[in-house]
């Protein structure tokens, strides 16, 4: 049986796959936290230092600070709140399986969705920075000949940014899959054999995956801006 959201729209019926259901709870469940920790923010005491929820969000903004000027060069602060929203974003919904249901991630529509956000803004920077004349340039160097070479490497990236994200999380999908059909079917002593594949599969590579997705975005759009 299909999973997934049916619903009626203008007396026409749609229907939301699964993972993109899945995806869109995973977001407004990160909305709701962004909500709740603002409220907190407003009432804190900056004389006093954080605690709790505040202390790990100060002190995860901070990494993902360091880590964007590291990555993208120094005056490019801008991009520490979208980088770190898509950090939020891709650990949950690599880590969502962990909870039973469907991860986002293991649908190409949600990672090619991911990757042409990183697509448009590349050349967005790209034409913002180096001007409309600049740009194209760039797609002729060294030389003219290079030109068909460029536009193809710059059509590759979302491709491989997407099928990346999307088939390691796929494939550890169906692996759990199956070791939880073999186990079921062998017997329950092997049962911590699945913990620590989940803590594979599931966890550390969901949460390498995330980072990968995110340092490569950084380096594509590092790369729209002539002082790098």
């Amino acid at each position: 049986m299909d999973k997934g959201v049916y619903f009626q729209l203008a007396g026409k019926s749609y229907h939301l796959h699964d993972s993109v259901f899945q995806a869109v709870v995973v977001s407004l469940i990160l909305m709701v936290l962004g909500m709740v920790i603002r409220a907190k923010i407003k009432k804190a005491d900056y004389k006093k230092k954080p605690k709790g929820l505040l202390l790990i969000m100060e002190m995860f903004y901070n990494s993902m600070e360091t880590l964007v000027e590291q990555t993208m060069g120094k005056g490019q602060k801008r991009f520490v709140p979208y980088m770190g929203t898509l950090l939020l974003f891709l650990v949950c919904a690599n880590l969502w399986g962990l909870l039973g249901f469907t991860p986002p991630t293991s649908d190409y529509n949600v990672t090619v969705a991911l990757a042409t956000i990183t697509f448009i803004l590349i050349h967005f920077w790209g034409i913002r920075s180096k001007g409309m004349g600049g740009y194209v340039k760039g797609y002729f160097e060294p030389m003219p000949l290079f030109f068909p070479i460029n536009v193809i490497g710059e059509l590759a990236n979302p491709v491989s940014l997407s099928f990346r994200l999307f088939g390691n999380i796929l494939s550890g999908s169906i692996i759990m899959s199956l070791v939880h059909f073999a186990l079921g079917k062998i017997s329950m002593m092997l049962v911590p054999l699945s913990a620590v594949l989940h803590l594979y599969f599931d966890v550390f590579s969901g949460l390498l995956q995330a980072f990968v997705f995110v340092m490569l975005s950084m380096a594509y759009i590092g790369q729209a801006f002539p002082e790098n």
